[in-house]
Parts: structure tokens; sequence; C-alpha cells
């Protein structure tokens, strides 16, 4: 049986848990019909506990053919997407002299390619309707390099110069996008990257509830970026803008190599 309609409707990815959880977790509070992906079956386990109308999808976005199998999905369901979070992404840290080749792609097709790919199937129809709203969640990390977590910083630096560039392009459309900026946060991205030595990985870290409640009051309301969670990531964000790059890049170093 098909679940019942309700209201409007939302794409979450990399919602099993984290900040895509909370995001899905805040669209339901708020009265959205779900459709949530993850690329392992805990996005089940998510999908009841999410209640709600919540289709669940298990699917690689870090391959071509897995994007365009959410997409069919998304289309199948004969639903207009109101609001899309472009969530899904992975990290990956140690020197990059030593880091496994296969991993660095990896993460570069996760964060970067079908973050692109998504977007594009879905703003296409958002902007033939004149509606829609976009988050894409990048970081507080796209404002400074990051020496061994050099390609994870990276590709949130895209991610954040990307969604600056289509809002700009979509302004007239009716489709608004958002850029997501977290600093450190409890979830277990820092276990999964192998970050738990670092120092950042031990330090304290924000509420990813707090994040995505933030990042979706955001983007609801058509803003182009938000720095979520405490203020010294607000901080950190703004001094981002005066420091010359050596400068940020030994900062960052600091946070992120291995003691």
């Amino acid at each position: 049986m098909e679940p019942q309609v309700t209201g409007q409707f939302a794409v979450v990815t990399g919602a099993s848990s984290g900040i895509g959880y909370e995001l899905a977790r805040e669209l339901v509070s708020r009265g959205f019909d779900l459709l949530i992906c993850a690329d392992d079956n805990d996005i089940e386990r998510a999908a009841r506990e999410l209640g709600g109308n919540v289709t669940p999808v298990q699917v690689d976005l870090a391959s071509f053919d897995g994007v365009e199998k959410l997409y069919a999905k998304i289309k199948g369901l004969n639903r207009q997407v109101d609001a899309i979070c472009i969530n899904a992404g992975v990290g990956h840290s140690g020197a990059f002299v030593e880091s496994d080749l296969k991993e660095d792609l990896n993460l570069i097709n996760l964060n970067v390619t079908s973050a692109v790919h998504l977007a594009k199937r879905v703003a296409v129809d958002m902007v033939s309707r004149g509606a829609g709203r976009i988050l894409l969640t990048s970081s507080i990390a796209a404002t400074m390099p990051g020496p061994f977590n050099a390609v994870y910083h990276a590709s949130k630096a895209f991610i954040q110069s990307f969604s600056e560039a289509i809002r700009d392009e979509l302004k007239d459309t009716g489709v608004t996008v958002t850029a997501l900026m977290p600093g450190a946060t409890e979830t277990e991205f820092f276990t999964r990257a192998g970050m738990v030595d670092t120092p950042v990985g031990q330090a304290e870290k924000d509420d990813p509830a707090q994040v995505a409640r933030e990042g979706i009051d955001a983007m609801l309301a058509g803003k182009d970026h938000v720095v979520a969670g405490s203020v010294k990531n607000k901080l950190q964000t703004a001094a981002a803008k005066v420091m010359p790059e050596t400068a940020k890049a030994a900062a960052s170093r600091k946070q992120n190599q291995p003691r």
C-alpha cells in the first residue's frame, strides 16, 4: 500500500545517523513527508524511529548509478520535491602521501560528485515548477585548508562555492539554495574518518539536533548560508575571512594532526 500523502515532501541524504538523521527528524516535526537514504541498512531503523510518512532507500551515492537509482525512486513516488537536504558525506584523514587513493577518490565521489549530480537532477525539476528549497551540507572546514584532512576540507570548499554560485543563478526562479556550515559536531564522523586521536576529535562538540534545527530554519527562510552550532564556529569563520591561507593551514594542522 502506498503511504498516504499528508504534507510537503522532502528528501534527506545521509540520514541514517548524525546531522542527516536530525535534519530528517526536524522536517518530520514540521509536517513533511520524507524520502531518506543512506548506504547502510540502518536507514530502515531510522525510518521506523522517525515515524510519520517516511520512505527509506538504501543506496550508495558514491556511484553514478546510485544517484540515478535514488532519483528514480524520488520520481516513482510521484511527489514534487519541496525541499532537499543534500547531506551525505564522509571524512578521511591522514597524511596525503600516505592515505589510500581509493578512499580519497571515494570521498570526492560522495562529497562532491554525487552532490552535483543530485542537485542537477532535482534543481531542474524545481526550476520548471518555479519553487523549491535546496540545503547543501558544507562545513566551516570550507573556509580553511586542512592539512592531514586535505581532501575533506577541499571537498567542503567546493560545496560552499558551488552552493553560493547556483544560488545566484537561481535567484529569480523561485528556488533557493542554502549552505549549512557546522563545526565539529557530536556524530560518528570522527570515528569513521579515523580522527579520534586528533585534537578536534577529542574536543567538545556541538549537538547535531541544534545544527539541524538551525539548518532547516535557514533553508525554509531562504538564507544563503548558516554557520550552525556554537559561537566558536561563528568566530572561527569570521577570523578565516581575514587570515592568510598559510596561517589558516597552520591552525588547522594543529587540530587535524594525530597526537
